[in-house]
């Protein structure tokens, strides 16, 4: 594999894989409609000759088939991604991710590519089996409630992928993420650590939603894609759904403490209730918590970097980046 083809390439975790696969002395395509990607993630691959960005859209048939019939191995990132996007736009998230799967598949199986498909823990919703296994049922909610059409879209998305893998012989690996955490993760769409980080930096109330016992478990970009590129290359991976994430778990309002200690802030703690954040109706999960077994077992997946050293990490990111917004400050 010499060419990687990364859809949502200018996102969080697509730019930190990037830089993985250029590093190696790869050739990366991405592919990103900058909806959520940023151009400043990719703005030290765009001074690589080994690397091409591509604006556009997934659901562009002719467009992503040209992209994968020229690489070697698809890895698709790309979907409507965060809470607050999701609930504001559920037809849009089930169109975006359901319709732009199907296309970035087919093209897979019709040029016989080797492809990874980015899936998320958010399938397992109201599950109350924990850790969650790869094995166990998926238990998102009703269908009224607006939060659950991620997870819908991602299971179908997951149900596709292994269809042709059975039907059709594609050689794909689901890879369901758990609250992957890092520099150039954007906390403007929901995600809880670079929000919290972003509060603490300006010694703002850090606002934790619901009374803060909820638990998540978060795990390190670079721990992530090191793993997704050891899975690509591993063929006994094909035809699974897999887990990645880091199973220790965290108290939400913990994390809030964690982060006003490590970024030394004077920031106090606040709560909101969840309805005042997304609206009546909305379901939160108390507990998610990855069984990483399988992972551990097909590629020796053993996330170990601190939670405190991503924050740090987060922390210095936002920080860079407020400097160059504000040269002279």
């Amino acid at each position: 594999m010499s060419k990687i083809f990364i859809t949502g390439g200018a996102g969080f975790i697509g730019s930190h894989l990037t830089d993985l696969y250029l590093t190696n002395g790869y050739e990366v395509v991405a592919l990103d409609d900058f909806s959520t990607g940023r151009e400043s993630n990719i703005a030290g691959a765009m001074k690589n000759p080994r690397y091409r960005m591509i604006r556009g859209d997934v659901r562009d048939e002719a467009l992503v088939e040209s992209l994968v019939s020229e690489c070697d191995l698809v890895m698709h990132l790309a979907a409507r991604i965060g809470l607050q996007v999701v609930i504001e736009s559920p037809l849009e998230t089930l169109r975006s991710n359901g319709r732009g799967t199907e296309v970035v598949l087919q093209s897979a199986a019709a040029n016989k590519k080797r492809i990874i498909i980015a899936s998320t823990s958010e399938v397992y919703g109201l599950s109350t089996k924990i850790p969650s296994s790869e094995s166990g049922p998926v238990a998102f909610g009703s269908p009224a409630v607006g939060r659950w059409s991620y997870a819908c879209s991602k299971v179908y998305d997951e149900f596709l992928a292994l269809a042709l893998f059975r039907e059709g012989g594609l050689p794909a690996t689901v890879v369901r993420l758990f609250n992957t955490v890092g520099a150039r993760q954007s906390g403007r769409y929901g995600m809880v650590l670079p929000r919290l980080v972003g509060q603490a930096l300006s010694n703002e109330p850090l606002t934790v939603y619901g009374d803060g016992t909820q638990t998540r478990c978060f795990c390190s970009v670079h721990e992530v894609v090191h793993a997704l590129r050891a899975l690509a290359e591993n063929p006994a991976s094909i035809g699974e759904v897999i887990n990645l994430g880091n199973p220790q778990e965290i108290r939400i309002i913990d994390l809030a403490k964690r982060v006003i200690e490590v970024t030394q802030s004077k920031s106090t703690i606040t709560y909101r209730e969840f309805a005042q954040v997304y609206g009546e109706g909305f379901e939160e999960i108390m507990r998610r918590v990855p069984d990483i077994a399988k992972a551990k077992r097909l590629i020796g997946f053993d996330p170990r970097r601190s939670l405190d050293d991503t924050i740090r990490e987060v922390a210095e990111q936002q920080q860079g980046a407020a400097s160059a917004v504000s040269p002279g400050r």
